[in-house]
């Protein structure tokens, strides 16, 4: 088990696990940077999560399923998802995930991804309900759920304020990068954090109401094209 991967996966799943959506209770346990085998434990509990890093740690020929370059494939994007089958993982996901309506993923044999934004836009219903409805709660789901980009601009105690792009319905149907606005964000929590302290114009990477990392403009970058691919293709009341 790669202890460095262990600790990335828990700085992206955290939120999601802290605000109850996936995951096994405890997620303060997430935070606890000296017990990276027990958030290796906990890390085969994210049921989504932990079936694509098992795929893709296949796909790459290693053991474990967090090793380093399969941890940040997943929630970031990298060279590993490059020469994926997409028809191989929706056969792979239908015995993960069978019983589970909802989304497109089951005829994305032509564009399903071993990534993050799949799993929100694809695996998730809330894109469809997007698009049926144009349902407000809809969105902000997707936009709060995908990781998305962001610069520190200030910084106040464990909280941060960052500026960030918002998910919005375009005028012509899709989802378009709305103009930037600042949001208060968290990135401890009683004085636990998996990052060593946060600066004003620090890039960094959002889940929910926290930060997740501290990136590159490359690795920004490969999250901005990877969920690109799907604004387009959604397609709300008002197309």
């Amino acid at each position: 088990m790669s202890a460095e991967g262990a600790l990335m996966f828990a700085r992206y799943a955290y939120p999601p696990n802290a605000l109850g959506y996936c995951g096994p209770a405890g997620a303060e346990a997430m935070l606890r940077g000296d017990a990276t085998a027990d958030i290796a434990r906990r890390a085969r509990r994210f049921e989504g999560a932990w079936s694509y890093l098992e795929f893709l740690a296949s796909t790459a020929g290693t053991p474990d399923p967090l090793d380093e370059r399969v941890v940040e494939a997943y929630w970031v994007g990298g060279d590993l998802l490059a020469g994926v089958s997409s028809e191989s993982l929706v056969s792979f996901l239908t015995t993960r995930f069978a019983g589970q309506s909802g989304g497109t993923w089951q005829s994305a044999t032509d564009r399903a991804l071993p990534h993050h934004t799949f799993q929100v836009f694809e695996v998730y219903p809330w894109a469809g309900l997007l698009a049926t409805t144009g349902h407000p709660q809809a969105l902000s789901v997707l936009d709060q759920c995908r990781i998305r980009t962001g610069v520190v601009t200030a910084v106040s105690g464990e909280t941060a304020t960052v500026e960030s792009r918002p998910l919005l319905a375009g005028p012509a149907g899709g989802l378009v990068p709305g103009a930037p606005h600042r949001e208060t964000v968290r990135w401890s929590v009683e004085g636990w954090s998996l990052l060593p302290g946060l600066s004003a114009g620090d890039r960094v990477a959002l889940h929910w109401n926290w930060v997740c990392d501290i990136i590159t403009p490359d690795q920004a970058a490969r999250i901005e094209t990877l969920e690109a691919r799907y604004h387009s293709s959604l397609r709300t009341p008002s197309a």
